[in-house]
C-alpha cells in the first residue's frame, strides 16, 4: 500500500512539474524572447522546441524521485527508472529535431538577396535529424535493457557492411549535396536543363535524397540528389548574372537573288542614315583598289567586271544589320555582337545574328528579338533580297498556271 501511495504521489507530482514547465517555458520564455527580438532566440526558443523540452520534466521527476518511493521492489524500481531514462532520451532527441526544424525555418526566412537565401541547408537538417535518430534509438534500447550504449554499438560495427547497404543512397545523397554546396554548383531559385530526367525549370527545393525542378508546364520532377553530381546538367545561373541573354538566329537567304549592286542603288542606300559612314568608305576603298588594277593592268582590264571590287547587295545589307544592332537601345553593347554569313546550303545563304539583349526576362527578350527580325525580314527588299522558302501547293498551281 505504501509502495502504491508513494508511486501516485510520484506521478502527482511529475504532472504538477509538467504543467509548471509548460507554464514558463511557453508563457514566460516567450516574452522573453519578443522582448530581445534576436535571431538566434527565435531558433532556440521556438514554440515547437520550448513545447517538446516540457515533456522532459516528468521523466526527470521519476528518475529522481523513485528512489523515494517505499517498500518498491528492486527491480521493479530499476524498470521505471529505465523506463523514465529512455523516456528522457526520447523527449530530448525530439526537442533538438524540433530545434533543427526551427533552423531550416529560420534560414528560409532570410531576407531575399541575402549570402543564405540561396543556400539550402535542407539536406544537413534532414542527416542531422537521421543521426540524431538513430543515436536516440541506441541510447532507448541500452536505457531499457540496462546496458551500456558502448555495448551496442560495437555490435552495429559487425553490420556495418548491412548498413552501408541500407543507407548507400543517403551516403551518396549527402556527399553530393555537400560537393554541390560547396562548390556553388546548385542553388534554390536556379534555371537547369538536366534532359535525361525531363528537367527543364526553376529549382524550388533541395533535399537530402531529392532535388525538386519546376518545369515551364508546371510540372515538378524529382531528381535523386547524386544524379547532379554522376552526371551533367546545365545551370543558366550565369546569363541572369552577367545581365544580358543570347541571341543567335540566322536568316535564311535565297542564294539566286545574291548580286553586286548598281551605282544608282548604292547612292539611293547612300540616303539610309545608318548605312551611309559604311558605304562611303567602302566606296572610297573601292575607289582606291580599282584605281590600283587599273595602274598595274591597264585599261583593258577595266573592262572586265571580275578584275575590280564591287559592293554586293548581302555585304551591304549584314553591314546595315550590324549598325542596326549597334544602334538598338535594348541590346547589351558591352557583350559579343557579330552578324556573320555561314556556309551555304541548299537551303541558302544563313546569315547568322550573335548578340545579346540588356534583359533577361524571358517575355522581354522575346519581344526584343521578334522586333529585330520582323525589321530585317520587312527591309530585305530594300537590298534586293529575299528570304529562301520552299515551294508550296500554292506555288506549285501558280506555276502550272503560267
Amino acid at each position: 500500500m505504501q509502495a502504491a501511495i508513494g508511486l501516485a504521489a510520484l506521478l502527482v507530482l511529475a504532472g504538477c512539474a509538467q504543467a509548471v514547465a509548460q507554464y514558463v517555458l511557453l508563457h514566460t520564455v516567450p516574452r522573453i524572447r519578443e522582448r530581445m527580438g534576436v535571431r538566434w532566440a527565435r531558433v532556440v526558443w521556438h514554440d515547437k522546441v520550448l513545447r517538446r523540452l516540457a515533456h522532459v520534466a516528468p521523466s526527470l521527476v521519476v528518475q529522481a524521485g523513485i528512489a523515494a518511493v517505499p517498500h518498491l521492489h528492486p527491480a521493479a524500481m530499476a524498470v521505471v527508472r529505465n523506463v523514465a531514462v529512455a523516456v528522457t532520451v526520447l523527449q530530448l532527441v525530439r526537442a533538438l529535431t524540433a530545434l533543427l526544424d526551427a533552423v531550416l525555418h529560420e534560414h528560409e526566412r532570410a531576407p531575399e538577396g541575402a549570402p543564405t537565401s540561396t543556400r539550402s541547408i535542407k539536406s544537413y537538417v534532414q542527416l542531422g535529424k537521421l543521426l540524431l535518430v538513430l543515436v536516440g534509438a541506441i541510447a532507448v534500447v541500452a536505457a531499457l535493457v540496462d546496458r551500456s550504449p558502448l555495448i551496442l554499438l560495437s555490435g552495429l560495427g559487425a553490420m556495418s557492411a548491412v548498413l552501408m547497404l541500407v543507407f548507400k543512397d543517403t551516403i551518396l545523397s549527402f556527399t553530393a549535396g555537400v560537393q554541390l554546396s560547396s562548390n556553388d554548383m546548385l542553388r534554390v531559385g536556379d534555371w537547369i536543363e538536366m534532359p535525361q530526367v525531363g528537367a527543364d525549370g526553376f529549382v524550388v527545393d533541395i533535399a537530402l535524397h531529392t532535388v525538386k525542378v519546376q518545369n515551364w508546364d508546371k510540372t515538378i520532377t524529382t531528381i535523386p540528389t547524386w544524379r547532379l553530381m554522376s552526371e551533367s546538367f546545365k545551370n543558366w545561373r550565369g546569363m541572369f548574372s552577367s545581365g544580358g541573354r543570347r541571341i543567335r538566329r540566322a536568316l535564311r537567304l535565297d542564294t539566286n537573288a545574291v548580286r553586286f549592286l548598281a551605282d544608282e542603288e548604292i547612292e539611293r542606300l547612300s540616303r539610309i542614315a545608318l548605312l551611309r559612314p559604311y558605304l562611303e568608305d567602302k566606296r572610297r576603298d573601292v575607289q582606291s583598289s580599282n584605281e590600283a588594277v587599273r595602274e598595274r593592268l591597264g585599261e583593258h582590264a577595266v573592262a572586265q567586271p571580275a578584275n575590280l571590287r564591287r559592293l554586293t547587295n548581302i555585304g551591304t545589307f549584314r553591314a546595315y544589320v550590324q549598325a542596326y544592332l549597334r544602334a538598338h537601345p535594348r541590346i547589351h553593347q558591352d557583350m559579343l555582337l557579330i552578324v556573320r554569313t555561314l556556309e551555304p546550303t541548299a537551303e541558302g545563304v544563313p546569315l547568322e545574328l550573335y548578340c545579346f539583349t540588356a534583359t533577361t526576362a524571358w517575355v522581354e527578350y522575346e519581344a526584343i528579338q521578334g522586333d529585330i527580325f520582323d525589321h530585317l525580314i520587312a527591309v530585305l527588299p530594300e537590298f534586293g533580297l529575299r528570304l529562301y522558302q520552299s515551294p508550296t501547293g500554292g506555288d506549285l498551281r501558280l506555276a502550272l498556271q503560267k
